[in-house]
């Protein structure tokens, strides 16, 4: 089993470089950070976790910006979004960003995708909450299309466009991977255009049927990743019996001291499993 990171980069904590170094130098073999465009003031979609929103939703760096940053200073530090906010994402420029990002980092993307949550957000970007599940599978194949033709052509109900090069294409073939974030309704998208499922936090005794049903679903095993994982040695053993691929351990936005000796001590967990 693999052992990642997923965190929120902003201004008021750790930079880029300095996190992504000290994930490569203690064998982390993942980063996967969030995104959030913007929160309105005037916010009516309740924040999931309960309670006042963090300011971390709103201090978020742009994700292709830092983790291309974080991509030159190390060399084998898999960098994936997590998540990307697909439907408030225009899939051309998205894919170019995509498509970049791993080539100026030797084929080390990783595109984590998700919905969304907050619909006043999603407002703000032209984005009926209504349809972007919808949305969001129409843009990933109009991406997929992108990354793969020399001349590409999609026309769809939300995406729609004659016969474009897009260049570059990405290192990694057919594409990079596809990591679909979400519940159970999301099992759908990730049969059809996940390469694998980003679970969000699920115990492993739940975790362990709903792994069952993805791959009935999917005709296939589905590899999993667990994003905010604990580092509760019991629940690391559950994941690990249950074939998980990667836990990603979440690291709180704290200034650079704080956040090494976090790193340290989860460092130090992963070790025993690896």
């Amino acid at each position: 089993m693999k052992f990642g990171v997923s965190t929120f980069i902003t201004d008021q904590g750790i930079s880029p470089t300095a996190l992504g170094t000290a994930l490569e130098e203690r064998a982390f073999d993942s980063l996967f950070i969030a995104e959030h465009s913007h929160i309105p003031v005037d916010r009516q979609t309740p924040y999931p976790g309960g309670g006042e929103l963090p300011e971390i939703y709103y201090r978020t760096l742009d994700p292709f910006v830092a983790l291309t940053a974080i991509g030159v200073v190390t060399e084998r530090l898999l960098l994936g979004t997590g998540i990307a906010l697909i439907p408030q994402r225009d899939p051309i420029i998205t894919a170019k960003e995509v498509a970049s990002l791993d080539l100026v980092s030797g084929g080390r993307a990783v595109l984590g995708v998700g919905v969304g949550w907050n619909r006043e957000e999603m407002r703000n970007h032209g984005t009926d909450p209504a349809t972007r599940g919808r949305l969001t599978d129409e843009r990933l194949r109009a991406m997929r299309e992108l990354w793969t033709a020399e001349r590409a052509e999609f026309h769809g109900e939300f995406v729609d466009f004659d016969p474009v090069f897009a260049w570059p294409k990405p290192v990694q073939r057919p594409h990079p991977p596809i990591y679909v974030g979400g519940g159970e309704r999301a099992f759908a998208r990730v049969a059809e255009l996940g390469d694998a499922w980003l679970a969000n936090s699920v115990p492993p005794q739940e975790l362990g049927p709903q792994i069952e049903r993805l791959n009935s679903l999917a005709g296939r095993e589905v590899p999993v990743t667990v994003y905010a994982a604990p580092d509760d040695p019991g629940q690391i053993e559950g994941y690990r019996g249950l074939g998980v691929e990667r836990l990603l351990f979440y690291v709180p936005t704290v200034p650079e001291r704080e956040t090494l000796e976090h790193l340290d001590r989860l460092a130090e967990v992963a070790a025993r499993y690896r």
